[in-house]
């Protein structure tokens, strides 16, 4: 059975707004959590990118929903021996609801402490063996590594939880899908492409879950929810590198002047019409994705989370 999740967008609110969130996720029939980890929005106009670890903290301890970063890039901004020990006191504080998503990141967030933006081939090459040092140091022990882009000197966790989190890698090239269905416990993507699900699979992920998010937009109004998200995710319709090449929001305002509303609401299913939101998350069960993340772009989440609970959820079940 398919479960329907709540993606939480740090880009678009306040710590405390997305800890009121979780509850109301909760309570709405909503059965897991996504949170998104930045350090930069992709745009101004989003307006917030609140530390990612500090929320979790307060998610766990007012909700009783799973919890899954979506996603974490430990290569550069952070070195992967500080993540393991965040996703470890994580999943002690959610007794076992924590499961850590990693990706290879972007520039946006991950050139901010001065450091060279490695290639995509390389930025594989490290995630493998950051993964590599959180699930020794997972384990308990002392651990010193040597590897090719990590050192670890005599570092030893003292809280752990019952079990090592999970690992979900996001893919969306069959080269980062490979390696996801080699190292991770999970496949996480943002679009409904069975293709990617059946490599997963078929590179080692059989019998693994496959999770996909999407955003949406209620509104009384289609057109209204359109130009909203048109206004805070016209990056929905920036196509290539460039959302893993551009350091700076304003380079994304750049880009986003080019979207056209169609381009940036494309995927996004938009208005009142449960029908319309249920088909675009169908899209994804079809896919095979064994769960399904949904996030409300704008300010009303209250609205949006009636019309889940009372509406869209109830078609979907």
């Amino acid at each position: 059975m398919t479960t329907f999740g709540y993606f939480l967008a740090s880009e678009e609110h306040s710590p405390n707004e997305l800890v009121r969130q979780a509850q109301l996720a909760e309570r709405s029939g909503f059965e897991a959590l996504w949170i998104s980890d930045h350090y930069h929005p992709w745009l101004d106009e989003q307006g917030h990118s609140p530390f990612v670890w500090s929320v979790i903290g307060g998610v766990a301890a007012t909700t009783r929903l799973p919890v899954t970063t979506a996603v974490t890039c430990p290569l550069v901004r952070i070195h992967p021996a500080v993540i393991a020990q965040a996703a470890a006191t994580s999943a002690a504080m959610t007794e076992g609801r924590f499961r850590l998503g990693v990706g290879t990141g972007e520039a946006l967030n991950e050139h901010i402490t001065g450091s060279a933006w490695p290639p995509a081939e390389e930025r594989l090459e490290m995630l493998e063996e950051a993964v590599e040092v959180m699930r020794k140091l997972w384990q308990g022990d002392l651990v010193t590594h040597r590897g090719a882009h990590y050192r670890v000197d005599t570092a030893r966790l003292y809280t752990l939880p019952d079990q090592p989190p999970p690992i979900y890698m996001s893919g969306f090239g069959a080269k980062s899908v490979e390696l996801a269905g080699r190292i991770a416990d999970g496949y996480i993507s943002t679009g409904p492409a069975a293709e990617m699900v059946e490599l997963f699979h078929k590179s080692g992920g059989e019998g693994k879950p496959a999770a996909g998010g999407l955003k949406v937009c209620y509104a009384p109004d289609e057109a209204q929810a359109r130009a909203t998200v048109h206004r805070l995710w016209p990056t929905q319709g920036v196509k290539g590198e460039a959302a893993q090449l551009l350091p700076l929001p304003r380079h994304f305002e750049q880009l986003a002047e080019m979207v056209t509303e169609e381009e940036a609401a494309g995927s996004s299913p938009c208005g009142p019409d449960p029908e319309v939101h249920a088909e675009a998350i169908r899209k994804y069960v079809d896919a095979g994705f064994d769960e399904v993340y949904i996030s409300q772009i704008g300010p009303d989440q209250d609205a949006f989370f009636s019309f889940y609970s009372e509406e869209v959820l109830p078609r979907l079940r």
